[in-house]
């Protein structure tokens, strides 16, 4: 397969391990300037995560590394299973602290994936050490080759002149995908969403669309029924945060408005998934209600006068009957 084509937005890889500091691109000061933040526990990572320094997969790439960034914390201490429980523990602590540090994201898939190996090292007898850095490197390394296999069939999806809306931030993979069918002498419109009241829409997609050639226009979340109505829209893209076994899933809030939308008109849904058969449906996703401040304030000053109160659910359930197609990629 063939990579050396797509140039990478730094939003696709956005949290990388040099020696012992995890280095994770702070995506709350994008546009203005590039700058990474140094993470070197799990105290410090959990807030990165806590505080929306990194979404989604970012998320998912601190969570991971954090681990290594432990194993390297605890020093050698030896092999013989005392020093081997006690590795054990400190991973087990970790993936507890990493679940809890937001309820809508599925960390502990993928934390409880670590800790099964640091068992089966255990009890195989082998170096707990090396066994799980060497696991947790090489699912990595698979996880970013079917990322950019993915971001070959978003590229495949877009048809010359199609215009395209989508909501939040997909990591990179969409803008990715725009410059590939540049190269393919594919043109296409993109649409981003402000997406409320983060405006990761307009400070993360639309720069990193702009940032790779593309062609995109920033319009206000409530638009899309006006825009759907005037014909300017022919597909959505979208991502995901969680998946359910029956095909529901959890995106940005106001992502579901913009599913019914797209049925009425009959414009073509499509969706990026990470497949899971832990939540049933969408009814079992616990929605993460964030803090009132971050609907009330901008920059740390406030938006509105007087004592009014926010409810600011930070993400919304679009069920299976209004996708189109799901594009998936396997994180197991």
């Amino acid at each position: 397969m063939e990579t050396k084509t797509i140039k990478e937005s730094p939003l696709f890889w956005p949290a990388r391990l040099k020696g012992p500091v995890l280095w994770v691109l702070d995506e709350t000061l994008i546009p203005q300037k590039l700058k990474y933040i140094k993470v070197r526990n799990t105290k410090e990572a959990v807030d990165v995560i806590r505080k929306m320094k990194t979404r989604a997969f970012g998320q998912f790439l601190v969570v991971m590394q954090t681990f290594l960034l432990e194993i390297n914390n605890v020093g050698n201490g030896g092999t013989g299973r005392g020093p081997s429980l006690r590795l054990l523990n400190k991973i087990q602590k970790t993936a507890e602290a990493l679940n809890n540090s937001r309820p809508t994201f599925p960390f502990a898939e993928v934390t409880s994936i670590v800790v099964r190996w640091a068992r089966q090292a255990i009890e195989k007898k082998i170096d707990i050490r090396v066994f799980v850095t060497k696991s947790i490197e090489g699912y990595l390394a698979g996880i970013r080759v079917r990322r950019l296999e993915r971001v070959r069939k978003i590229a495949a999806l877009i048809k010359n002149g199609d215009s395209i809306l989508t909501h939040c931030n997909v990591s990179g993979e969409l803008a990715m995908a725009a410059y590939l069918c540049r190269q393919q002498n594919k043109q296409a419109h993109f649409f981003a969403t402000e997406t409320r009241p983060y405006f990761q829409g307009s400070k993360l997609t639309a720069w990193e669309l702009q940032r790779m050639g593309a062609d995109v226009t920033l319009v206000a979340d409530n638009a899309v029924g006006s825009l759907m109505a005037d014909k300017l829209i022919n597909k959505v893209i979208v991502g995901s945060d969680r998946s359910c076994a029956n095909g529901d899933f959890a995106n940005k809030i106001g992502t579901y408005q913009i599913a019914v939308l797209a049925k009425e008109f009959g414009i073509p849904f499509y969706v990026l998934t990470q497949p899971s058969d832990k939540v049933k449906t969408g009814r079992d996703i616990p929605v993460e209600i964030r803090n009132p401040r971050e609907l009330l304030t901008y920059l740390k000053r406030k938006v509105v006068s007087g004592v009014v109160s926010g409810f600011y659910p930070g993400f919304d359930v679009v069920p299976h009957e209004l996708i189109t197609k799901a594009i998936a990629i396997d994180v197991h």
